[in-house]
């Protein structure tokens, strides 16, 4: 339906999309990884443009996501935050990001992605969990901030918590921003 409105105020943008460059199962795709991540889809013509751009880098629908993700970025971190010029975010230890880095990196070769220890994912858990409950005490939001590789996993990591967490890469936050690091999770003191 949404596809069929697009296509009335820019025929030449959804005829040279889909069917030919994207199918309709990967645009879904998209737009379901969106919506599971509380991802407004108002913007159609915004997400079409953006997996025009991205369709020429990748078919997979992840890669897609990230890409349609950062085109949306002023209106995700406007959910998230409102119009406060400064966002407070959580960031993981250096050296954790380099081992998830360095892990997803492994998992595209075929594996299922992320590879955390059982000991480390749980220590992570409760440390995101401890932030978040600080945050929500504080009637802020929790944010995560990562580098782009191991975003949707992590996403998918926290989703399944007792907490609302968002997680956003860098290219996710807007140029009229400011990002504040209230806490920095899974290094070795904390957790």
């Amino acid at each position: 339906k949404m596809l069929g409105l697009l296509a009335k105020t820019s025929p030449k943008l959804v005829e040279e999309l889909i069917p030919n460059r994207l199918s309709v199962s990967t645009m879904l795709k998209v737009l379901q990884n969106l919506l599971m991540e509380q991802v407004p889809i108002r913007d159609f013509r915004t997400i079409t443009e953006a997996l025009a751009d991205g369709v020429a880098r990748s078919q997979d629908a992840v890669a897609l996501t990230a890409a349609v993700r950062v085109a949306l970025s002023r209106l995700i971190v406007q959910n998230i935050i409102g119009s406060e010029p400064e966002l407070p975010v959580i960031t993981l230890d250096p050296q954790l990001e380099q081992l998830l880095l360095g892990s997803v990196q492994q998992g595209e070769g075929g594996g299922d992605g992320l590879v955390i220890e059982p000991g480390m994912a749980e220590k992570l858990q409760n440390s995101l969990a401890d932030v978040a409950q600080q945050q929500e005490i504080a009637g802020r939001a929790s944010v995560l901030l990562v580098a782009a590789p191991v975003r949707p996993l992590l996403a998918k990591f926290v989703r399944y918590g007792e907490h609302q967490i968002s997680v956003l890469s860098y290219q996710e936050i807007p140029e009229n921003k400011r990002v504040t690091i209230i806490a920095t999770v899974g290094g070795q003191a904390n957790g």
